[in-house]
């Protein structure tokens, strides 16, 4: 087991903090410093599992204030904006587009639509326009079905099918 530099142990934590993976962290600690990690000795610096236990308080204190922010502010998260899903969206309908995959192309035309329209968000509102009460606009319509009808509008239907 390697022993690290504070650098290399802050960015494993903060890392952890952000819900990454201990093979996602032990990948990115080889790429940014060089230095191969086991997952499991990545492991060893999330507070919140057994085998972090043993981790320093002022790297438990990172772990805190860095989840802590993490979960705070999502506006530093691409896929969290509107603007980048649905920039995303029109790269992938022009390539869709540009290979002929009409399926393809419908599919991400609806997912944007349905973005636009607010379909992926819990919003709803109970209010009408301004605040006011909602409009409900009178039904009271009674028409009447004789059997003789009905029985032809079933027969029609079972017919049809």
């Amino acid at each position: 087991m390697a022993v690290l530099k504070d650098d290399v142990k802050l960015a494993i934590v903060q890392a952890l903090a952000c819900f990454d993976t201990p093979s996602q962290v032990a990948e990115q600690v080889k790429q940014e410093f060089g230095i191969v990690l086991a997952r499991q000795q990545v492991a060893g610096y999330d507070p919140t599992k057994p085998s972090g236990k043993n981790l320093s308080q002022k790297l438990r204190e990172v772990f805190s204030r860095t989840r802590e922010a993490f979960l705070a502010d999502i506006s530093t998260i691409p896929i969290a904006q509107q603007a980048y899903r649905l920039r995303v969206l029109q790269r992938n309908l022009e390539r869709a587009d540009s290979r002929g995959n009409a399926a393809m192309v419908s599919t991400l035309l609806e997912q944007a639509a349905k973005e636009l329209g607010g379909a992926f968000t819990n919003k709803r509102e109970l209010t009408g326009k301004d605040g006011q009460p909602l409009a409900v606009a009178s039904t009271n319509v009674h028409t009447a079905v004789t059997p003789e009808q009905l029985k032809e509008v079933v027969e029609s239907v079972q017919a049809k099918f």
